[in-house]
């Protein structure tokens, strides 16, 4: 099976009535999805604290902490048959947790979290303590100060989890944090990407933790798998994941061209002159979190030996 096709509209129901979605809107790729799977009633709202199964294998639920940040909220994963994993377990809210645990009923057995950020693995301590189940991931360096696991298993890249038959491989991702892991359910090739790949928007690389050389290199590692479909740590599955992990890759080398671009041929530019240039695109609203994956940019670009940074102002390397 290749990338996920894509093909003629498809309609659900939803708050907003019967609607028909096209090839390139947000739902229609966990619409086919989810037929092809034989769930037919699928709708396309994206409704906190409901359980919604996705395939055989995979139930979502999702945590009410939508905003600018995590878009309609945290994805919960429950993954298996008979043993569960559950994947980022979210925040830490009571709703939450007590809907996990009703959709879980008793069957889960490991916890696995993404990244040890505070949307996606905050909750993990107390279902750990609920559920008795082990967890696994990998810490976050001591000069980050997120959520701290006591973890049962520290993963490594390439790592399996056994479901009772299933197989869950862990993907070491590092770029948007450094401890970044995706998990490819390898029976359906499903790629559950954490905050890799976020459907709706770009993820946020943010420095010293976040890398941007170590995220181009981890999405570039990702048209090495065998992929049919992506699901993230907010928003609906994505179809095409090798065509989007392409299309994120132009996008950054682009953002980066911006950059040169911006940067006058000696030092002066100082990160927040070059901000609106750079993310001219972007809301002004949204500037002071572009500037973290400006600021990854220009990190890259100072490795790379192409700009020069004195006294926090950055100019391209002029070659004598």
């Amino acid at each position: 099976m290749t990338d996920l096709e894509t093909d003629l509209p498809l309609s659900a129901s939803g708050s907003a009535g019967d609607r028909s979605f096209g090839p390139e809107e947000a739902p229609y790729a966990e619409l086919r999805w989810t037929r092809r799977h034989g769930i037919a009633a699928h709708g396309y709202d994206l409704v906190p604290g409901v359980p919604r199964q996705l395939d055989p294998c995979v139930t979502r639920l999702i945590a009410p902490n939508p905003g600018v940040m995590t878009g309609p909220g945290t994805n919960t994963y429950l993954v298996g048959k008979r043993q569960l994993a559950l994947i980022d377990p979210g925040p830490e809210d009571a709703r939450h947790v007590q809907a996990i645990l009703a959709a879980g009923a008793g069957r889960i057995r490991w916890i696995l979290c993404t990244h040890t950020h505070l949307d996606h693995a905050s909750a993990a301590a107390t279902i750990k303590r609920m559920t008795g189940a082990q967890l696994a991931g990998l810490s976050a360096p001591d000069t980050v100060h997120d959520g701290k696991l006591s973890l049962d298993r520290v993963l490594m890249d390439g790592d399996t989890v056994d479901l009772d038959g299933l197989a869950l491989r862990a993907i070491h991702t590092p770029g948007h944090a450094s401890n970044h892991f995706c998990f490819l359910l390898e029976e359906t090739r499903m790629l559950f990407t954490g905050d890799h790949i976020m459907q709706g928007s770009t993820v946020v690389i943010w420095p010293p933790d976040g890398n941007m050389r170590a995220y181009l290199q981890s999405l570039t590692r990702l048209l090495e798998l065998p992929l049919d479909i992506l699901a993230p740590g907010h928003g609906y599955l994505i179809g095409q994941p090798h065509e989007v992990a392409r299309r994120l890759i132009r996008h950054r080398l682009s953002r980066e061209g911006k950059v040169r671009l911006a940067l006058p041929a000696h030092g002066g530019a100082t990160l927040e002159t070059l901000l609106p240039h750079v993310y001219d695109d972007v809301a002004a609203m949204l500037h002071p979190i572009a500037a973290r994956s400006l600021q990854a940019h220009l990190d890259k670009m100072i490795e790379d030996g192409e700009v020069l940074c004195t006294d926090g102002r950055y100019g391209r390397k002029i070659a004598p």
